[in-house]
């Protein structure tokens, strides 16, 4: 059993590579955002508690979070491990969930935490474009079109970018992350569980290198 913890900030290919490790492990990934949408759609009772929050406006508490977690870490497909993509987001939540865990006999094994220089990350984010029609993903900086205006996959010529991917608003983004996540790296490293990841790699080789790592666990 390998329960995982993916850290990183937008664009670093945290979630990409937890859909490879998650298939070679045959593990199930958690997305926070994932999980308390699915308990709000099915209007169970921790789905209406958080659905009562965030319909006021205000932020589901850490506690509700985790609970909602706890609910997904307790299924059958999770008996072999997991891995938690993007959470916790700072160094309460990650209090909260490692009480959790010890409540129920789990605990996290590695912490990741991707690397990627900010000048990458920016155009990683504010490059991205996408397809209308097929929805396929390129970047100005680092992945163009085959031929110039056409979609490699269906070749449609209507592309859109996200609104939210100017460079200021990334900029903005990161900051917060980084805020946020000196405190985080500082408590999994003083529980001997952080690894740290150069995401600026290859997909290939990146995946490759958490594979090693957590085949050699719990040599870590």
């Amino acid at each position: 059993m390998v329960n995982v913890i993916f850290l990183g900030p937008p664009g670093s290919g945290k979630g990409t590579q937890a859909s490879i490790l998650a298939q070679e492990l045959k593990i199930p990934t958690i997305s926070t955002g994932e999980v308390l949408r699915k308990e709000v759609e099915n209007q169970s009772e921790i789905g209406k508690l958080a659905k009562s929050y965030m319909n006021s406006g205000e932020l589901v508490p850490d506690e509700v979070v985790v609970n909602i977690i706890k609910n997904r870490i307790t299924d059958s497909d999770c008996q072999n491990g997991f891995i938690v993509d993007g959470f916790p987001r700072n160094i309460n939540q990650a209090i909260v969930f490692d009480n959790m865990l010890q409540s129920i006999g789990k605990k996290i094994e590695v912490v990741f935490n991707f690397e990627v220089d900010e000048n990458i990350l920016i155009k990683r984010i504010s490059g991205r474009f996408s397809c209308k029609s097929c929805g396929a993903v390129y970047n100005r900086y680092f992945k163009l079109t085959a031929k110039e205006g056409f979609c490699d996959n269906c070749q449609s010529d209507q592309f859109e970018n996200r609104v939210d991917d100017n460079e200021s608003t990334v900029k903005s983004r990161l900051r917060v992350y980084h805020n946020s996540n000196i405190e985080l790296v500082r408590y999994y490293e003083k529980n001997n569980l952080l690894y740290s990841i150069d995401a600026v790699k290859s997909v290939p080789f990146v995946s490759g290198r958490l594979m090693e790592v957590v085949k050699n666990f719990p040599k870590v």
